[in-house]
């Protein structure tokens, strides 16, 4: 499977793939001009100012990309030169914005942070996690925050919330996370039981939620045969539902039901899981 990669610019994706022949990663020319100018039908955009600007045929090459409707499509792509090229040729109030964003993807804690969970699945590291365990999900956390955090794999020991919601207290923490490991994975319902409970706990300083929807989809793929298609879960949705699920783990459930796949070892869901679940904690 083909190494693919999406990155958000106000809430709009922006497609990448690897092409191993250059070496480097080539973006959705269309999805590019759709962030710089909000554009409704960015793919007619595109063409249109392709058709105009002579210049932007020569910088693109077209290499297959998945499109919403879950089919592959020979898209129009451009490397980081031609990037420049389209944002110096759309001019706008968003252009250098979107320029420094797309630097600061690179270099951001974030943005190494998921490279280090892609390396966690690339590796094969990703076997030897214990499933549905404390000690899995620090091994977790361990791996994708190691060297960007001194408490990288660290249970807390101080309070934290967020939003005003109080999450578990550290001193009863160790308590909290033995009761969730012997929490049953027989079915969906109780996998998500589980999986709320322990984003209950929280029982990091940072780093909870990406790291606890991966625990969440080994345990997923061990019982059940199955993992989440993250992209199929829209971030408005998600975030209301998880606040829901202290008193009604209803909600969360219907949307993770909705997005499950059978595909559990194919590499671009994995990966762009990834992306979305980082998507999940940037700020609006």
């Amino acid at each position: 499977m083909q190494k693919t990669s999406v990155r958000f610019f106000e809430n709009i994706p922006v497609r990448a793939v690897w092409d191993e022949d250059s070496s480097k990663w080539w973006f959705c020319a269309a999805d590019i001009a759709e962030a710089l100018t909000k554009s409704r039908n960015p793919r007619s955009y595109w063409n249109k100012i392709k058709s105009r600007k002579n210049e932007l045929s020569t910088i693109c090459r077209q290499l297959k990309l998945r499109a919403r409707d879950g089919k592959y499509y020979d898209t129009d792509v451009v490397d980081e030169a031609g990037l420049n090229a389209i944002i110096a040729l759309i001019p706008g109030k968003k252009a250098e914005v979107f320029a420094r964003w797309m630097k600061n993807t690179e270099t951001s804690l974030d943005e190494k942070s998921k490279q280090k969970a892609y390396e966690l699945f690339e590796s094969g590291f990703i076997e030897n996690i214990e499933v549905g365990t404390a000690k899995g999900l620090r091994q977790i956390h361990g791996y994708i925050f190691g060297g960007l955090y001194d408490f990288a794999g660290q249970i807390r020991t101080v309070n934290i919330a967020k939003d005003g919601f109080a999450f578990a207290p550290a001193a009863y923490l160790d308590g909290a996370l033995a009761h969730i490991e012997k929490m049953p994975e027989d079915t969906l319902e109780r996998i998500v039981e589980k999986y709320v409970e322990m984003n209950v706990a929280h029982p990091f300083m940072e780093g909870n939620g990406r790291s606890t929807r991966i625990w969440l989809d080994l345990i997923l793929k061990k019982n059940l045969k199955k993992c989440v298609d993250w992209s199929r879960i829209d971030k408005k949705d998600y975030l209301a539902a998880m606040r829901e699920s202290v008193d009604d783990p209803g909600k969360i459930c219907s949307l993770i039901k909705g997005a499950l796949t059978d595909d559990i070892d194919d590499r671009e869901i994995i990966m762009k899981g990834i992306d979305y679940s980082y998507y999940y904690e940037e700020e609006e």
